[in-house]
């Protein structure tokens, strides 16, 4: 049995913990608004066809902000399709995912359902068909109070308030030949600047997100970064970022590192993001907003007979609806580690999706919603990880991976919130056969108990829930977690996702930190 030992410290800090982090994805993508948020012949359905057991499960997953429309789907997206009365509304072909949308879900019903879970609204404007026109009279209605015709059109259709979106995308993944208006970076360079000048002169304070890499994999990454960078920075504030992860040809060693690469891919952009502000001599920072992320089995996606031809545009087909297993969960529970181990450059993330299509949460037509195993490790970390990001000091065992080389046996980190006299530790144990005892030094936070303590593992690690079997995973009690004379020592089990909520009782101890280096 391996043995890790760590430090976990609070005056030892990394960046705040921002709620933005616990953002999520919503887009008009397979049956994920239709059949899947919205039903108005469900049982549960309330008076405007939402499902309310849906808005149950989003509630305690614990989103923060909500990307939407799109995704892929925002390059061909006319926003003045979706206002206005529903019945009036054209159907439109869904390029991106050969499908046709109805419509019947627009702005101003999404923002409903928004207040409903307790979202805020993070609007991405199509600039792949589209251009700063456009994005100007989006944001013209949906921000501007009342007196020119945008913003009455919008009273007119029941909105007296603004929604005021605060939080805008520029386009989608534009580096992707897949995407619709795909250009250089050259060239999006340029548009973005025109469409976020002309933004701010609307509404100066927006916090505006340019397109970065769809992956660390595609062979323009790190010089899309700068080249876009060189025309964006002086205008926007956060770059994206975009990964998928995934268990290749039985590689689960390598599969459970995911994080590894994730951890390199946030450093690679903050540096290139970096350079080009040294460059300009700048004294501005550009932060990353990792507005895409999640485990994605892409090959068996691609692998699938696509929709295709030119009289078969389905309405809300089965799209992307993985099942997702206990490695799945631990994979999402470390890649949310990585990005609380970066939350002073990483700004904001969205979980890439939330309803049935690679999601958390998933539906039956007719039928129940459940949680599959990737909803535990999100919903915990939404609810647990508070105040600020700590740098925890731990030496582990390695084991060599074929993707990521090296990679530690177990990963840590931790929250500390000195208001609420609350610690939060967040354990992987990556590996495939062995248990590992955990002892942390928790002595500089005084006197403390343990108030929680959950594990997610199985036996099984292909282990998930399905329709049949919703309950067949989720965490449990761990029952191994204890403190004494300052050490809090805990058994993993392996490939276990672990997280041990701690109070502390001596408020003199754990102040709030006095550096964020």
């Amino acid at each position: 049995m391996h043995t890790v030992h760590a430090t976990v410290d609070p005056r030892f800090v990394v960046g705040p913990v921002r709620r933005e982090l616990f953002g999520g994805f919503v887009e008009h993508l397979g049956r994920h608004i239709y059949d899947g948020i919205f039903e108005p012949t469900h049982q549960t359905a309330d008076e405007q066809g939402f499902r309310t057991d849906v808005i149950d499960l989003v509630k305690e997953l614990g989103v923060s902000t909500i990307r939407y429309p799109g995704g892929n789907f925002v390059s061909g997206f006319r926003w003045e399709d979706s206002v206005g009365p529903v019945t009036e509304r054209p159907r439109r072909l869904n390029l991106a995912w050969h499908a046709t949308e109805t419509n019947e879900i627009g702005l101003h019903e999404f923002s409903d359902w928004l207040e409903k879970v307790g979202s805020e609204l993070m609007m991405a404007v199509n600039l792949g068909t589209r251009g700063p026109l456009e994005a100007l009279d989006l944001l013209e209605y949906s921000n501007i109070p009342s007196g020119t015709r945008l913003a009455e059109e919008r009273i007119a259709n029941g909105r007296a308030e603004p929604f005021n979106v605060r939080t805008w995308c520029l386009g989608n993944e534009m580096d992707g030949p897949w995407q619709l208006g795909h250009r250089s970076a050259d060239d999006y360079g340029r548009l973005a600047s025109q469409a976020a000048k002309g933004m701010r002169q609307l509404d100066p304070d927006l916090t505006l997100v340019v397109c970065g890499s769809s992956s660390a994999q595609i062979p323009t990454f790190g010089e899309w970064e700068r080249v876009v960078l060189s025309h964006t920075y002086d205008d926007i504030d956060l770059i994206s970022c975009h990964a998928y992860y995934e268990e290749l040809d039985g590689d689960l060693g390598s599969f459970l590192a995911s994080a590894a690469d994730m951890d390199r891919f946030i450093e690679t952009v903050v540096a290139t993001a970096d350079h080009v502000g040294a460059v300009r001599r700048s004294k501005k920072r550009i932060d990353i907003s990792f507005d895409e992320w999640n485990v994605w089995y892409i090959q068996r996606y691609h692998a699938m007979e696509q929709i295709s031809g030119l009289d078969n545009w389905p309405v809300a087909p089965r799209l992307l609806e993985d099942t997702y297993s206990v490695a799945d969960a631990v994979v999402v529970g470390s890649l949310l580690m990585t990005l609380l181990k970066h939350s002073d450059r990483v700004a904001s993330a969205s979980l890439a999706q939330l309803v049935n299509v690679i999601a958390p949460i998933m539906t039956q037509p007719g039928g129940p919603a459940w949680r599959q195993t990737t909803f535990f490790p999100f919903s915990l970390t939404s609810r647990l990880a508070q105040g600020y990001a700590l740098r925890v000091a731990y030496e582990s065992p390695t084991y060599f991976t074929e993707r990521h080389g090296d990679v530690a046996l177990v990963d840590i980190t931790a929250t500390h919130d000195a208001a609420a006299r609350r610690s939060t530790i967040f354990l992987v144990n990556r590996s495939q056969t062995d248990t590992v005892t955990c002892s942390v030094d928790v002595s500089a936070f005084g006197e403390t108990t343990i108030a929680e303590a959950h594990t997610l593992s199985d036996a099984d690690v292909y282990a998930a829930n399905t329709l049949e079997d919703p309950g067949r995973v989720t965490t449990q009690a761990n029952s191994s977690a204890m403190i004494s004379d300052g050490f809090l020592t805990v058994e993993l089990p392996p490939v276990s996702w672990t997280v041990l909520a701690l109070g502390i009782s001596d408020s003199r101890r754990g102040a709030t930190p006095n550096s964020l280096n």
